[in-house]
């Protein structure tokens, strides 16, 4: 089962199920686990080996004091020994990380990945390819959290980390990341979005196509996507939204074809489909076949 086969509901017309994406639930059983599991696969093995070697030099919160905190108080030249590895409370998986009277804190992952154990050595340049590791691993975690709720695009995730004020060096690589992860994937949100929007929220291609360019979808994959939905499925949204409201609306016949018509027309189907919807709703009520809809 893949990352698009959850959450599944059924197509207005009663056919096979597809997956309703804008729902805020939908990926939160597939993001549930991965915390400990999928996306914290740095090494393989070699974490496994680093968990255990860091447990021997852990402490609890509170029990070091730091008279330095930060990178930059760190001495230029000088070879920096871990002195003690200490786990912190709050947030979850992060470790403060001492060097006599200097410290900073790194995820568990950027921790295990560079055997920041007691006793290992570093220069100072070293440590700062670590904290640049470590704002990315931050910014991964920032992204799968908005993941967690739904699926995205790409530019809806990088929207998003720039909002939490990352550079764009770290949102570019989450983003990659996420993408070799088969967390993001454009081409199959675009359409599954378009068929979802169709078949289950009454909406037609020119609505949709307008939504996918404003989550920053490429033309050529919005433009795949549509093509994806078939002429039938659309007529068929639209069919069942247009007999609705013609039932609801009171009138003569031509009334209720110009309210129809714009309704349909409002909702993002084309003056083709509103059209072909109208003779059809207008046979059923007797009318005849030269009481046309202007679609224009």
């Amino acid at each position: 089962m893949n990352q698009w086969e959850k959450s599944r509901g059924k197509d207005q017309s009663g056919g096979h199920d597809i997956v309703d994406i804008s729902d805020e639930m939908f990926w939160q059983e597939r993001l549930r686990t991965p915390d400990r599991k999928g996306f914290r696969q740095l090494e393989g093995s070699r974490q496994v080996e680093g968990s255990r070697q860091v447990q021997d030099s852990v402490q609890v919160e509170d029990s070091v004091q730091v008279k330095e905190s930060g990178l930059s108080a760190f001495p230029e030249d000088a070879e920096l020994v871990i002195t003690s590895v200490q786990v912190l409370k709050r947030p979850k998986h992060r470790y403060r990380i001492f060097f006599g009277a200097y410290a900073f804190e790194v995820h568990e992952d950027v921790m295990i990945k560079y055997r920041m154990i007691k006793g290992a050595v570093f220069t100072k340049a070293e440590l700062e390819e670590i904290v640049s590791a470590d704002e990315r691993q931050q910014g991964y975690a920032d992204a799968q959290t908005y993941l967690s709720r739904k699926p995205r695009t790409a530019y809806e995730i990088s929207m998003r980390l720039k909002e939490k004020g990352w550079g764009e060096e770290t949102i570019n690589d989450v983003i990659g990341r996420l993408q070799a992860e088969g967390y993001l994937d454009d081409a199959a949100y675009a359409q599954e979005w378009a068929a979802q929007r169709v078949k289950l929220r009454g909406k037609g291609k020119l609505w949709v196509r307008h939504e996918l360019r404003q989550k920053g979808v490429s033309k050529p994959l919005i433009e795949d996507a549509l093509g994806e939905v078939s002429e039938d499925d659309e007529f068929a949204s639209a069919m069942l939204l247009g007999a609705k409201k013609w039932r609801g609306t009171s009138g003569e016949p031509l009334d209720k074809k110009r309210k129809t018509g714009a309704f349909l027309q409002r909702r993002g189907f084309s003056g083709k489909i509103v059209s072909k919807v109208l003779r059809e709703l207008g046979r059923e009520d007797g009318m005849s076949a030269e009481d046309e809809w202007d679609a224009e």
